[in-house]
């Protein structure tokens, strides 16, 4: 029989990943993501874009030229501190596409001037040039309904997972999207990608997925464990460990699937056709998408496993699983050979013995004898024939 391959085991769940026994070295990466991520956010802090820190934006006609050549006209036109923030092109490659440059917070003066400098180095009419000025209190309007978004949405999912599954499952489910949030959001400020409108609403979509992705390892995981403590043959950790072997490939399916058109838009609608918004939108929606994945693999799993490590009963069930291996007792219908018992140590009870009553089996079955056996007790004569009576007939004589 040929041997299978690892995307075989894969599929079939055979694969025998020891992901949540591993569990303290992937809370050991997931603590220094989170302490990069953190310490990022502190010093670094974020590139915000002109919605949350106010600013001015140029909307140019791409005919002038160039982007480079808009963004450069706009820099050389600008008099103080002031500089520009980003610049993208808007639009197809018709006509009507337009250049448009963000700058930092100018006063109503500057504005004017900025616009009558670009109509007259470009040559274009002032009113084919649109100045608008973006105040940051708009941004914090945006900031401050997100986050109230996000507080109703892990309320409710919190009370689901209570409802579906246990609190436990709740708090490792949204420890997870929490983790998903911060990393994501460390990520962005190592990279000093611009936060946008577009950022916030990518931000909130990755939480539905991250969920959805949990909950599937999580029922498979019920599915293993319901009457768990009824057996002695698998703890809880090895049932929850089978469980994500078995939504091992589903998961990394869904990731792929879910990460191809991401990365489709990411790549055509940022870098072919220019599109900034895209580019915000697919870029937090990639990343955060990428890192559900993982965690929901790596990190909700040992989450649960380690809070149902410290429910009294699962700590005795496991105390028996690991005393019954210890001592060779038979594990799912094979037996293990019976240790030396210490000295000092009570004998341990014969492989065949019955625990409940405490008799031998083996005993009971050399005492009894077994049908269509003879007796061992002593040999029939030859030529001796049982008879009701227990007589033997003569050798020579006939019967009558």
């Amino acid at each position: 029989m040929a041997r299978s391959g690892l995307a075989t085991r894969l599929y079939r769940g055979e694969a025998g990943l020891n992901i949540v026994g591993r569990r303290k070295l992937w809370f050991g990466i997931v603590g220094a993501v989170l302490l990069v991520a953190v310490l990022s956010m502190a010093f670094l802090r974020f590139s915000l874009g002109i919605e949350f820190s106010g600013g001015n934006s140029f909307q140019i006609p791409a005919s002038v030229g160039t982007l480079q050549q808009a963004e450069g006209a706009v820099r050389d036109s600008l008099t103080g501190d002031e500089k520009v923030v980003s610049s993208q092109r808007i639009g197809g490659t018709g006509g009507k596409s337009t250049y448009e440059v963000r700058t930092s917070e100018l006063s109503p003066e500057q504005a004017t001037g900025v616009q009558n400098d670009l109509s007259q180095r470009f040559n274009v009419p002032a009113e084919q040039i649109s100045a608008n000025r973006v105040s940051a209190a708009w941004g914090g309007q945006v900031t401050q309904r997100a986050l109230l978004g996000l507080l109703i949405f892990l309320a409710v999912v919190t009370g689901y997972l209570i409802l579906r599954f246990e609190w436990r499952m709740a708090v490792a489910a949204v420890s997870s999207l929490l983790f998903n949030l911060i990393a994501t959001a460390g990520i962005y400020s190592l990279t000093r990608f611009e936060v946008t409108p577009s950022t916030i609403i990518g931000f909130l979509t990755i939480l539905g997925f991250a969920l959805y992705d949990v909950v599937v390892v999580f029922d498979k995981i019920q599915e293993n464990t319901r009457g768990i403590t009824a057996s002695n043959t698998q703890t809880y950790g090895e049932a929850a460990n089978l469980a994500v072997n078995q939504t091992l490939m589903r998961s990394i399916n869904t990731g792929l699937v879910a990460l191809l058109p991401v990365g489709g838009l990411l790549f055509i609608g940022a870098f072919l056709l220019g599109a900034g918004t895209l580019k915000d939108l697919g870029l937090v929606l990639f990343v955060g998408q990428g890192i559900a994945v993982c965690s929901s693999i790596f990190f909700a799993t040992p989450v649960l496993v380690t809070l149902k490590n410290l429910e009294p009963r699962i700590q005795a069930h496991t105390k028996r699983v690991l005393a019954r291996r210890a001592s060779g007792e038979p594990v799912r219908g094979g037996r293990r050979p019976a240790k030396v018992a210490a000295a000092g140590a009570p004998a341990a009870a014969p492989a065949d013995a019955d625990v409940e009553t405490g008799t031998d089996r083996t005993a009971m079955a050399g005492a009894t004898p077994k049908v269509g056996v003879r007796p061992t007790g002593g040999k029939r004569p030859s030529g001796s024939r049982n008879r009701p009576g227990g007589g033997n007939r003569p050798s020579g004589s006939k019967r009558r």
